[in-house]
């Protein structure tokens, strides 16, 4: 069968992979069976492939006949991530796409290769009868794609369950698509994607389905960690969620890191783990209880506003500059947490003000070498973890990094090296 024919609530069998499965372990099972009983809202929420309108648009964006594409859902993708997959060929034009996990964005992407000035797509799939049925359908439909059957039964460092034994995979990938294997062979299994990121061209693009699910996001946190030269951000527009990744064009990362994936917990304790881990936070957050987090980009652009009103309030003589930076007195105030002053840097000027993200703070240093930096505070959760990582906004640089709830961004119209640097320093405390 392919996405052409009725939705069944269950994945395809592993039976059809027509090679032999290594046996799961009994904590794998665990995993299975704790994410079943925490993630079951999710499960419930993919039953719904979108709305008429939305797929009726993405027919019309692709060339494709109205029935084309008569059933989606359940472990088929949604038309919002088809849409995402749209979106990501319309802007990147790659030449070179690999999915993993094939059927209908299949013959989305091709149809969208084939709009925007070609490229060649990848796909693999574990089920063999599947890939021959995909590879007609396409047929069909006037698309084209490599379609590769890979049977999972490979094992990537530091990731459970197996992943697939792919045949052959292009040295450089400008457009990632991830929708498999599924959660029942591990709840963490597509976090082993990874082992393909080295082989992102610059500026290229990471796509995983299903990111709202409790699995994926003990991915996304992962990724973020291990890969500090990429940016990740969950959006929504679809049922089940969407991860997005950037693999950074020109940002630098810090020369010093921790090693890539800490040792994997024994067994047992992560089993153990898996109810305590997620009863309620991500059950309230996808219920609404829990806001929106923010934009990498929001964040970036609100950091560097802060700089500019620094800078602007440095030239004006009628602006008292604040000089006393009370950090217990911001936090009670505020709820932000400010790292601690290093040594030999002078506070110049302290702002508490609104923004888009919230209350924000603004404090501007001068270090002992008569460096100027802008440190932007606020309690908004960024694409990154505690590792700062580097952009450039209207042509100075920026480090931001998190630390707990709290999001932090230094400025300054200095080499990026120096920015960095102090980056480093304040992100240590």
């Amino acid at each position: 069968m392919t996405s052409r024919h009725t939705t069944q609530f269950r994945t395809l069998d592993d039976g059809e992979q027509s090679v032999a499965v290594p046996r799961r372990s009994w904590t794998d099972t665990a995993w299975r069976i704790g994410f079943g009983a925490i993630g079951w809202p999710w499960l419930a929420m993919s039953l719904w492939g979108g709305t008429k309108a939305s797929k009726r648009a993405l027919l019309k964006r692709v060339g494709l006949a109205d029935d084309a594409l008569p059933n989606l859902g359940s472990w088929k993708a949604d038309t919002g991530f088809l849409h995402r997959i749209v979106d990501a060929v319309e802007e990147l034009r790659p030449q070179v796409v690999v999915e993993l996990g094939a059927g209908a964005s299949t013959l989305v992407c091709a149809r969208a290769l084939a709009l925007n000035g070609g490229g060649q797509l990848y796909s693999f799939d574990q089920h063999a009868g599947f890939v021959d049925a995909t590879r007609n359908w396409l047929r069909e439909e006037g698309a084209s794609a490599r379609l590769q059957h890979a049977p999972l039964r490979a094992e990537i460092p530091g990731w459970s369950g197996t992943w697939y034994d792919l045949p052959e995979v292009p040295a450089q990938i400008d457009l990632l698509i991830i929708d498999g294997p599924p959660w029942t062979v591990h709840p963490t299994i597509r976090g082993a994607a990874e082992s393909l990121f080295d082989r992102l061209s610059p500026g290229a693009i990471v796509l995983l389905d299903d990111a709202a699910r409790p699995g994926e996001r003990i991915v996304a946190r992962r990724w973020r960690s291990n890969w500090p030269q990429m940016r990740f951000e969950r959006v929504s527009g679809s049922t089940k969620g969407t991860l997005v990744g950037h693999r950074l064009r020109s940002a630098e990362v810090l020369p010093f890191r921790a090693s890539r994936g800490s040792a994997p917990l024994a067994g047992w304790k992560r089993a153990a783990m898996v109810a305590a881990a997620f009863g309620a936070g991500w059950l309230a957050n996808d219920l609404g209880v829990s806001t929106q987090p923010a934009s990498a980009a929001n964040f970036i652009a609100e950091a560097d506003a802060s700089f500019d009103a620094s800078e602007a309030r440095r030239r004006m003589a009628s602006q008292v500059d604040s000089a006393l930076l009370d950090r217990t007195e911001i936090e009670r105030a505020t709820g932000i947490a400010l790292p601690a002053v290093p040594s030999g840097w002078r506070v110049e000027d302290v702002q508490v003000f609104p923004s888009d993200l919230g209350v924000s703070v603004a404090v501007a240093f001068r270090t002992g070498e008569g460096e100027s930096f802008s440190l932007f505070a606020t309690r908004a959760e960024t694409p990154a973890e505690r590792l700062p990582l580097l952009t450039r906004q209207d042509g100075r640089s920026l480090a931001y990094w998190e630390e707990g709830p709290f999001a932090f961004a230094l400025s300054g119209e200095m080499h990026a090296e120096a920015v960095l640097r102090q980056a480093a320093v304040l992100a240590s405390r």
